[in-house]
């Protein structure tokens, strides 16, 4: 929120910052803190951005019909040069919201890991704000490892934790959903 309690102020940057963000971090501090840095300063940020969608917050979030809430969202994120965001209710505990241009994962990047850490500590902070109560998010697929889209996997915390576990035994998205 600004001063007065309107909508937080925002500003356009290129997207490269996000990679130097991730490089200068990791150089400065180590991975694991730039990780962890990003995730938070994400977080943060996700809940103040909370209060610009229009009719979507708190109160009323649970009065849109589901279509229109991800709808709304994914015209949020848009708008703002995101990219293009789409919700699949892949579980009955946990929605996967995808993105084949998401811009934390901008074209060029290559990495191992997946690589958006603001963007799931931003979803993570705008989803529980717009819920009420704690929303956790994973990223599940990434476009810097050579995949098609960027992809987190969010729902309540035990749930992210279970499909999370699934994932570091080898068990694939797809079994590990059905797994749950």
């Amino acid at each position: 929120m600004d001063s007065k309690g309107g909508a937080p102020r925002e500003i356009a940057v290129p997207v490269s910052v996000f990679g130097s963000l991730r490089t200068e971090l990791a150089k400065e501090a180590g991975t694991l803190p730039a990780v962890h840095a990003l995730h938070h300063a994400g977080y943060k940020a996700g809940t103040d951005a909370a209060g610009s969608l229009v009719g979507v917050g708190k109160n009323g979030s649970a009065a849109l019909a589901q279509d229109v809430f991800w709808a709304s969202l994914a015209d949020f994120f848009r708008q703002r040069g995101w990219g293009t965001l789409r919700h699949d209710p892949a579980h009955s505990a946990v929605g996967i919201l995808s993105s084949g241009d998401w811009a934390e994962a901008s074209a060029g990047d290559v990495d191992p890991d997946a690589s958006c850490f603001f963007s799931t500590g931003f979803l993570s902070g705008l989803l529980s704000e717009l819920a009420g109560g704690p929303v956790a998010v994973l990223e599940v697929g990434c476009r810097t490892r050579g995949e098609d889209a960027c992809r987190f996997a969010f729902g309540s915390e035990a749930a992210i934790h279970d499909l999370y576990g699934r994932l570091l035994d080898g068990v694939a998205l797809d079994g590990a959903l059905a797994a749950l």
